[in-house]
């Protein structure tokens, strides 16, 4: 499986109001999420013993090191404000450019260098923003838990520019995931003349000694240990770039199951190392060896090769096993289908979760005809939902000319897995979750109703009494990428048959909307994303005031564990709907825009 899919999740982490709890009906919110470094969070797994894996985003006071910029970068800021900022909600003009330039902008000019930095976040020479945090919360306190992120040097301060996942959470507290190498800038002399660069300029590229790699902490964070992947061991050492791994669950059995590439596609390769015969002063071919082209864009071989590399890792879903000792053994899981020997394409395989037994489930290429025995070269396909049992790759995805796309997201230890599939619904694309026996002869996909025949949902999670958690819409409109519907999380029980919006469970009043839903423990807590409206806060994390002197509020995402109680449903009929009630504040859209570009690493 090649070119690691980046699915950068979104959601975050968000501002200091405290732990808080709120009396539900039959469930109580309890808020995991509020953090005084960020504004977004959201909910990852929480184990039997109440501790939380959680992500975030949005860091308030992002370290931009103003030095690494220059004139015209401060020109191309003042320019972006001045033509973007009638456009941009919550953002003025330039307020103070000489301050600005000298490094200490207000925090509206902040907000604009971030923008810029984004905008230029794929060229070498400007400092780079991850914006991808891992939490913890063991004992009732969310704290960030750094796993590769570095300090700039002489400074107190990380570089915040790593992309930290934290996957979930084992009953013992091991926490797991995948994260990058942080940005550092390196100095570079200038050696030919190149737009705005002379010779005998120094500029500084930003460089990271790898993309992503899978980590376990058997000591809640204290020590972090690494999964190499692969490609690190067993490719020739001059082909060694980092590689890429992830860590997407581990079961208390310590069985683990993720992803890591296995080598390199040959046409990165080819450009890294081919010169094609060319002297090395050929300023016309281009290639990481080849020395004109380095001059002309102002790299050394290693800026060429990062930028080559990036997205081009053949990966392979792979299961690990822990012993006691911590020492880590892998094996490759296997493709659902073996294609044409002259068929070049990329086939993917992912493993998503385990359970006790060693039996994984996740996604792999399959052939649209599942009676196709010899394929040909260019045989119609599609990702489908699979299982990996005593050494085999068994698709289990239902009639393929009417069920495509699937995925399987979770498996208990009654063998019971969880997912979508992509099917038409009065002519449209939808997913529609669903539940299968894997212990079956025949498997066969359970689709239980939801919130109403044309909403898309998936299920996330499923515990060891067979209570399904996940989300789906609510909304009937005609949904596009600017105007997505709006998503409530739920839960089903397979013994009852019983599907409920979570938010049913919730008191009339609660000030939360329970929107997404990643986990359910085995006591029936369940790690959930909500909507909720607090202060807003500008890009320093001060307090926002209107022009009267009073307090503006904004709805963030907040990170929630729900916790059943022994109360009952409440009648709201006489309440208006929560998802209205919560407010036609500005920047909805934004925030369900911002699910769907996801922070989800796990759920591809």
């Amino acid at each position: 499986m090649n070119k690691f899919f980046k699915s950068i999740l979104a959601l975050g982490i968000t501002s200091a109001l405290g732990l808080q709890t709120v009396n539900a009906a039959t469930y109580q919110v309890i808020d995991k999420g509020a953090v005084s470094v960020l504004k977004y969070t959201y909910s990852q797994q929480e184990n039997n013993n109440g501790e939380a894996a959680i992500s975030g985003t949005n860091i308030y006071n992002f370290p931009v090191q103003f030095q690494y910029l220059d004139t015209k970068d401060f020109d191309n800021i003042v320019a972006l404000a001045e033509r973007s900022h009638e456009g941009v909600f919550e953002l003025n003009n330039i307020e103070n450019e000489v301050e600005l330039r000298a490094g200490n902008p207000t925090a509206n000019d902040l907000s604009w260098v971030i923008s810029y930095l984004r905008s230029r976040n794929t060229l070498t020479q400007y400092q780079k923003i991850g914006d991808v945090y891992a939490m913890t919360n063991f004992n009732g306190d969310t704290e960030l838990l750094n796993i590769f992120d570095k300090k700039f040097a002489d400074t107190d301060s990380y570089t915040r520019s790593t992309q930290e996942y934290i996957n979930g959470i084992t009953n013992e507290g091991w926490v797991y995931g995948n994260a990058s190498a942080p940005y550092l800038p390196y100095a570079y002399t200038v050696t030919n003349n190149s737009g705005d660069d002379v010779v005998g300029d120094v500029i500084y590229n930003w460089r990271r000694d790898f993309v992503s790699r899978g980590f376990f902490s058997p000591d809640r964070g204290a020590t972090v240990i690494e999964i190499i992947p692969p490609s690190e061991i067993d490719l020739p050492e001059e082909q060694r770039f980092g590689g890429i791994s992830a860590i997407l669950d581990i079961s208390d059995s310590h069985y683990a199951v993720g992803y890591g590439s296995t080598s390199i596609d040959q046409n990165a390769i080819n450009f890294i190392f081919d010169t094609s015969g060319e002297t090395d002063d050929d300023k016309k071919d281009n290639g990481c060896e080849k020395q004109g082209y380095l001059d002309n864009n102002n790299i050394t071989f290693e800026d060429c090769v990062q930028a080559t590399v990036n997205n081009s890792y053949n990966t392979e879903a792979i299961k690990w096993t822990i012993d006691e000792k911590g020492t880590v053994t892998s094996e490759t899981l296997g493709h659902l289908v073996t294609p044409h020997v002259d068929d070049e394409r990329e086939f993917i395989n992912y493993a998503q979760a385990i359970n006790n037994s060693g039996v994984a489930v996740g996604y792999a290429h399959g052939w649209v005809d599942e009676n196709v025995t010899e394929p040909k070269v260019s045989e119609s396909r599609n990702l489908y939902a699979v299982v990996y049992k005593d050494g085999t790759v068994m698709d289990f995805t239902d009639d393929h000319s009417e069920y495509f796309n699937s995925r399987a997201y979770d498996i208990n230890d009654n063998g019971v897995a969880v997912g979508h599939v992509t099917t038409f619904v009065n002519g449209n694309q939808r997913t529609k979750f669903y539940y299968v026996d894997t212990n079956a002869e025949t498997m066969k996909m359970i689709f239980p109703g939801d919130f109403f025949l044309g909403s898309s949902s998936t299920a996330r999670a499923i515990n060891e009494s067979g209570k399904i958690v996940g989300e789906g819409e609510v909304e009937t409109h005609n949904d596009s990428t600017g105007s997505p519907r709006r998503t409530h999380g739920f839960i089903y029980d397979i013994t009852s048959e019983t599907f409920t919006d979570l938010n049913d469970f919730l008191t009339c009043d609660s000030a939360y909307t329970i929107i997404e839903v990643r986990d359910i423990n085995d006591i029936n807590e369940i790690s959930a994303t909500a909507l909720v409206k607090v202060a807003r806060r500008d890009s320093k994390g001060e307090l926002v005031l209107d022009a009267k002197g009073e307090q503006i509020f904004e709805d963030v995402l907040r990170a929630v564990t729900l916790q059943p109680t022994d109360g009952e449903i409440e009648d709201c009929s006489e309440v208006e709907e929560k998802v209205e009630r919560q407010g036609a504040g500005l920047g909805l859209t934004s925030l369900f825009l911002l699910m769907f570009a996801g922070l989800r690493r796990r759920f591809n």
